[in-house]
C-alpha cells in the first residue's frame, strides 16, 4: 500500500517541484534595443540562464527618422555593460574614428550601428524571433514566439521601447484612418511630405527636429505648441564637461542629462526618486527636461519654420481632403489652421494595457498608477517574476529612464533582483 501524505506535505512537495522546475527555465528578455541589450549583458554576467528576443535596434531603425540626431551627448550615450570596452567611444575607436565630445551631435544612423556592434560583441545570443504572447503559467510564464515555438520562462523582462506607448490626443482619434494624422514614430523618412503643408503638434525635441527635417525635405511645416514659447538648450561651453569654468560647474553641475542641479539630482538618484509621493514623481517626470529642442536645432528652426505658440487644440476635422484645426490662442480667441497632414509629436504615455504581448489576465494582474506599472527597487511588478525596464519604468524611477544613460542603473538593478530570485 503506497504511503499516505498530509495535504501540507503534498503542497510542500508540489511547491518544491515547481520551484526546481522554474529554476531550469530561462529568464526571457523581450526587446533588443539599448535597455534589452544592457539587461541581457548584466544577466549573463550574473550567470542567469536567459533568452533574448528581437531584432537588434529595430525600434531605432524603423521608427526614428533618417537624418535625426540624438539629443543626449556622446558621454551619456553608451549602452551599459558589466565590463569596460563596450561604450560609444570604444565603438568609434574600433572603427578608426577620432574621439568626440559634447559638441558632437550623434547621427541616429551612427547610434544604430553602435547598438548593433554592442550586440554582436556582448550579446551574440540575441534571437531574431519576436515574442507574440506571454501568459502566467504555474508560478512562471508561458512564452509564444512568432515562429510558433512555445516554452516556459522563470521570469520575463519587458523592454519593448517607446512605440507601444505613442500618445494620440483624444481630439484626433479617427483622423488617422483617413491618412490625415500620424505620430512621429510612424515615419522613417519624411521626404514623402515634400510640397505639402504639415502641421506639427508639440514643442519638444521630436516636434522641432521633425519640423526641421520637413523643411529641409521641401515641405511647409508649421509648429503648433501649447507652450508659450519653444525653447532650445544652451550650447555647451566646452566639449568636455570637466573643462567648463569652475564657477559654472558649481552653479550648474554636470550630469548625464545635462548641466544643472535638478538634472544632477534625478540622474544621480533614481532609486530615491521611486520613494517620492506619486503626484511629485509625475510632476517632476514631466517638468524636468520638459519640452525643448537641442541647442544645435535652433538655427534649423528659428526664422525658417513658423511657430504658433500658446495654442490649444480645440478640435480637428477633415475638410476637402485636408485637416482643419481649430486652435485657441492665449487671449481666448479662436483661429483655424488647414494642413495636408497633421504630424503628432505628442510623446509617449506608459500604459500597461497597451502591451498586447501580455495576455489580458496578466495585464490586469499588474498593479498600476496612471497606467504605468508599480515597480519594486529591482524593477519587478506586482506579478512575481515580471519586470519592466526602459520608458515603462520612468514613472517609477524618473526621467533618466527615458535616455540611454539610464541603462546602467536599470540593468544592474534588474540583474541583481533576478539573480537573487533565482538563488
Amino acid at each position: 500500500m503506497p504511503p499516505r501524505f498530509s495535504a501540507a506535505a503534498r503542497n510542500s512537495a508540489a511547491t518544491e517541484t515547481t520551484r526546481t522546475h522554474r529554476e531550469r527555465d530561462p529568464v526571457v528578455v523581450v526587446g533588443a534595443g539599448p535597455y534589452g541589450l544592457a539587461t541581457a549583458a548584466w544577466l549573463s554576467a550574473a550567470g542567469v540562464p536567459l533568452r533574448i528576443f528581437g531584432e537588434p535596434m529595430e525600434g531605432w531603425h524603423t521608427y526614428m527618422p533618417e537624418g535625426m540626431f540624438l539629443k543626449s551627448v556622446p558621454s551619456a550615450s553608451s549602452i551599459s555593460a558589466p565590463e569596460p570596452g563596450y561604450g560609444f567611444a570604444d565603438f568609434r575607436a574600433a572603427h578608426g574614428r577620432e574621439p568626440v565630445g559634447d559638441l558632437y551631435p550623434i547621427p541616429v544612423e551612427e547610434f544604430i550601428d553602435y547598438g548593433r556592434w554592442f550586440q554582436k560583441r556582448r550579446v551574440p545570443e540575441v534571437e531574431r524571433s519576436m515574442v507574440r504572447g506571454v501568459r502566467a503559467v504555474d508560478g512562471g510564464f508561458g512564452v509564444t514566439l512568432d515562429s510558433g515555438e512555445e516554452f516556459l520562462a522563470a521570469a520575463v523582462v519587458v523592454s519593448t521601447g517607446l512605440v507601444p506607448f505613442a500618445h494620440e490626443p483624444p481630439e484626433l482619434r479617427g483622423l488617422a484612418a483617413a491618412g490625415l494624422t500620424s505620430h512621429t514614430c510612424e515615419h522613417r523618412n519624411l521626404t514623402r511630405f515634400a510640397g505639402q503643408q504639415v502641421a506639427v503638434l508639440g514643442a519638444g525635441q521630436s516636434a522641432l527636429e521633425s519640423a526641421a527635417l520637413l523643411h529641409e525635405a521641401g515641405a511647409r511645416p508649421t509648429v503648433v505648441a501649447r507652450a508659450p514659447a519653444v525653447r532650445f538648450g544652451e550650447r555647451p561651453q566646452a566639449d568636455l564637461p570637466g573643462t567648463r569654468p569652475r564657477a559654472t560647474r558649481l552653479r550648474k553641475p554636470a550630469s548625464t542629462l545635462g548641466p544643472g542641479w535638478s538634472l544632477w539630482a534625478v540622474s544621480r538618484g533614481p532609486a530615491a526618486y521611486r520613494h517620492l509621493p506619486t503626484p511629485v514623481r509625475m510632476r517632476v517626470l514631466h517638468s524636468v527636461l520638459g519640452p525643448s529642442g537641442a541647442w544645435w536645432l535652433r538655427d534649423r528652426v528659428a526664422g525658417r519654420v513658423p511657430v504658433l505658440s500658446g495654442r490649444t487644440l480645440v478640435s480637428a476635422a477633415p475638410e476637402d481632403g485636408k485637416v482643419r484645426l481649430e486652435l485657441a490662442d492665449p487671449g481666448g480667441g479662436r483661429e483655424l489652421l488647414r494642413a495636408d497632414h497633421l504630424l503628432m509629436a505628442t510623446g509617449y504615455r506608459v500604459e500597461v494595457d497597451r502591451l498586447d504581448l501580455l495576455e489580458p489576465t496578466l495585464r490586469q494582474a499588474v498593479r498600476t498608477f496612471g497606467g504605468a506599472p508599480r515597480l519594486s527597487a529591482g524593477f519587478e511588478s506586482s506579478v512575481p517574476g515580471l519586470y519592466f525596464t526602459g520608458l515603462a519604468a520612468a514613472p517609477c524611477f524618473g526621467p533618466v529612464l527615458r535616455f540611454v544613460c539610464g541603462t546602467g542603473f536599470a540593468a544592474r538593478q534588474v540583474a541583481g533582483a533576478v539573480a537573487a530570485r533565482n538563488r
